[in-house]
């Protein structure tokens, strides 16, 4: 996708932080969109803001018959899909001294599980459509390495971005882009949540910029900003025994 002017895309949730900024920065852009979460006053009213021009389409991501449903209604409506932009995220801060299960099973299916099943609707209607079309996952630097007191939402990003990965070349000879975006630290409804300090943290009106930017370059990858994620890049690349011993220290240093 070369520019963003003149084209259908699917914002799957919009309807708070990184998503409701980008609709408003692609809606300026000139796309037509479709806004989808679960909560649809918020989309309405998001909308509205918009000039009412886009399709207000709320549904629960774990909820799969509407994501079908949904998919196909857009192909139907649409001349066609050129993007579909998976940001819907669930997080709960760990609390290592009590689990509450139908948190995880749900931070794994939304996070990870409704991601995965997006695609295989989706794809299906991109191969049908002349030219391909692109499907972005939100991944995030937390699925870089496994990092203390990140679980279930470290886990399920750093499922998104292998799943992301591999979808990358499984769908490249049928023209579709596949991208991941992983930010850093992001002030929204689930960074606030945290009671730790969050360096280089930036509104989402900045990251959406930087996403609109990475929807119509070459790069699989979108990350923002680039002076922390190229650091927590090097975590990746780090030997097991220097990262546990680095981690090690940071946790005694902070407690």
């Amino acid at each position: 996708m070369k520019n963003i002017m003149g084209k259908y895309i699917w914002i799957i949730g919009c309807s708070s932080g990184i998503g409701r900024a980008l609709a408003k920065e692609l809606s300026e852009q000139g796309a037509t969109l479709a806004l989808s979460a679960r909560n649809q006053k918020a989309l309405v009213a998001l909308n509205d803001e918009l000039g009412g021009a886009h399709q207000v389409l709320p549904f629960d991501v774990s909820n799969y018959k509407d994501l079908d449903r949904i998919a196909n209604e857009l192909s139907i409506k649409w001349p066609r899909i050129d993007s579909v932009i998976h940001l819907a995220a669930s997080y709960d801060p760990d609390n290592k001294h009590q689990v509450v299960p139908e948190q995880v099973i749900q931070s794994i299916e939304v996070n990870l599980t409704s991601a995965f099943m997006l695609t295989h609707t989706i794809v299906p209607l991109f191969k049908k459509q002349n030219g391909g079309g692109q499907l972005v996952f939100c991944g995030s630097v937390a699925g870089y390495r496994g990092l203390p007191t990140g679980q279930p939402y470290c886990a399920t990003k750093a499922a998104i971005i292998n799943m992301a990965e591999s979808f990358r070349v499984d769908y490249a000879p049928d023209n579709i882009d596949v991208k991941v975006i992983c930010p850093g630290f992001v002030r929204t409804p689930l960074t606030d949540k945290n009671d730790f300090k969050m360096p280089m943290m930036i509104e989402p009106e900045e990251a959406a910029k930087h996403i609109r930017k990475g929807l119509t370059r070459k790069a699989f990858e979108i990350h923002f900003p680039k002076k922390f994620t190229y650091l927590v890049k090097l975590l990746r690349i780090m030997p097991n025994a220097m990262f546990f011993w680095l981690i090690k220290k940071v946790m005694k240093h902070s407690s």
